[in-house]
């Protein structure tokens, strides 16, 4: 991977769903909804000063959202995940796209 740029799509691992859960209520507040469902389906990523996921997550049957959570590097604060953009009405079709 080129640092700074994105990582080609890939399924998303129970590691990236940890991750997509944890910052879950921070896309909740933003958002003002609530899901009842968020499930990684793929992701992107790019190495920065950490690390930018960008995560596609279908939130219902055709609903997706695409959001970036930033991961600092180890050592600095990595339990402190920040939903650092997201998109809503998104489709699965949508391709991951750094935003």
């Amino acid at each position: 991977m080129i640092p700074g740029g994105l990582s080609e799509a890939k399924p998303a691992t129970p590691e990236i769903q940890e991750i997509a859960n944890k910052v879950k209520p921070q896309l909740e507040e933003k958002t003002n909804k609530s899901y009842q469902e968020f499930t990684a389906e793929e992701y992107k990523s790019q190495v920065v000063a950490g690390v930018n996921y960008y995560i596609k997550i279908r939130v219902d049957d055709h609903s997706y959202v695409h959001i970036k959570v930033f991961e600092p590097l180890p050592g600095q604060n990595e339990d402190a995940l920040e939903l650092s953009g997201y998109q809503t009405g998104k489709s699965k079709e949508d391709e991951l796209t750094a935003f």
